[in-house]
């Protein structure tokens, strides 16, 4: 892509996940296991985790945000999710990138954040 060019229309701005692969749920579940250190609550259930994509050979990329650029821990956090995914039976390798597009916003967040943090 081009720096001027724009995704189709009705082009997703979050990629869809590999929900159907084997291994999935179990890396969710080492997400989950990861916290931003200023907030009580899980990155995933935060909305952090945009696109977990796993291929035939089970490695697994994934692709996610921070609630703010500027947030303390920004450089070190893409290595605490592939701490906690990589020693996943079965996972061959980890890769995980930090995009700012769409930016995160609270609506993101799951119903369990929202009732933690005292959203509803």
């Amino acid at each position: 892509m081009t720096e001027n060019s724009q995704p189709l229309e009705g082009t997703p701005l979050i990629a869809p996940s590999s929900t159907d692969h084997p291994l999935y749920d179990q890396v969710v579940e080492a997400c989950r296991t990861v916290y931003d250190p200023e907030i009580p609550v899980n990155i995933y259930e935060l909305g952090l985790i945009y696109t977990i994509d796993i291929d035939a050979e089970n490695a697994v990329d994934i692709k996610m945000s921070l609630t703010a650029p500027g947030c303390p821990v920004a450089g070190e956090m893409p290595g605490w999710v592939a701490d906690a995914v990589e020693p996943l039976p079965g996972v061959k390798q980890v890769n995980v990138e930090l995009v700012w597009e769409p930016p995160w916003g609270m609506d993101m967040m799951s119903d369990e954040a929202r009732l933690e943090l005292g959203f509803m």
